[in-house]
């Protein structure tokens, strides 16, 4: 089992998760642990509903062999005083939407060097809560580094923090998070990045499915139960309209605060 040492910072956070989570009694099961490589480097491809997401795969992974995830995060968390000293302090990636070919660069030398590399390739949180098409980043990495794809799963993490819903606590306590790690997906040079990518889409649903369906609390009704099952979520074309506005209303703004030229 590979163990990390000398990182204070990350032991730290992950001490602090493991307390915040069993403070809220989160109750979290997992199936396909073994498909966790407890050495060498790997793509771990993840599903995006909740922005805890990256903290519960961490403290899943940690429990299950104690290793570390560099996620790839935007360049505006790591421009936050603090957040950004984290960030940093956890050898996470930089992603700089301007300069991508970076932190593709510095993703592909961490897993050469024998890291597990977190992506979200839906590329954002998905208020619809379904698995929505994938960018071929996860793809591209991977095949170039000669490193599997690990797809995950995770369902219930978006009842803690997610877009569009404020968060309580009341909602939080005892929330059941389930996990699924599926088999890894093995590429090569020769390969066509979005025919793995089209791959890894239809093995995230096939995840997604089996955990909605296992998930121990009824969803109809409810606001983190997708449409097609019953619950209030938008659907996936009523939450690309709403972000696409939400997009169009940041550009606005950002053009608004431009000095003329």
């Amino acid at each position: 089992m590979r163990r990390r040492s000398g990182e204070p910072i990350y032991s730290t956070a992950i001490a602090a998760g493991r307390t915040i989570f069993g403070a809220f009694r989160l109750r979290p099961s997992a199936s396909g642990l073994t498909n966790l490589p407890d050495a060498g480097g790997a793509v771990l491809a993840i599903t995006h509903f909740g922005y805890a997401d990256f903290a519960l795969v961490e403290w899943m992974t940690w429990r299950k062999n104690r290793r570390h995830i560099r996620f790839m995060a935007k360049k505006g968390a790591f421009d936050k005083p603090v957040v950004g000293w984290l960030l940093r302090g956890m050898r996470h990636i930089n992603v700089d939407m301007t300069a991508g070919a970076q932190a593709y660069a510095d993703a592909v030398r961490a897993l050469n060097a024998g890291e597990l590399v977190g992506v979200f390739p839906e590329g954002g949180v998905n208020a619809s809560f379904t698995v929505r098409d994938l960018k071929t980043g996860a793809a591209r990495m991977a095949m170039e580094a000669g490193m599997p794809i690990v797809p995950i799963a995770v369902w219930g993490g978006h009842r803690l923090l997610t877009k569009n819903h404020k968060p309580s606590v009341r909602e939080a306590y005892r929330t059941p998070v389930s996990f699924a790690v599926g088999t890894p997906v093995r590429v090569d040079a020769e390969d066509d990045p979005q025919q793995v990518t089209q791959r890894l889409h239809g093995v995230l649903q096939e995840l997604v499915d089996g955990l909605q369906a296992r998930y121990p609390e009824p969803g109809a009704g409810r606001w983190w139960q997708p449409a097609h099952l019953g619950g209030t979520a938008p659907t996936p074309a009523e939450a690309a309209a709403t972000e696409a506005e939400r997009q169009r209303r940041k550009a606005a703004a950002r053009a608004a605060q431009t000095p003329a030229g």
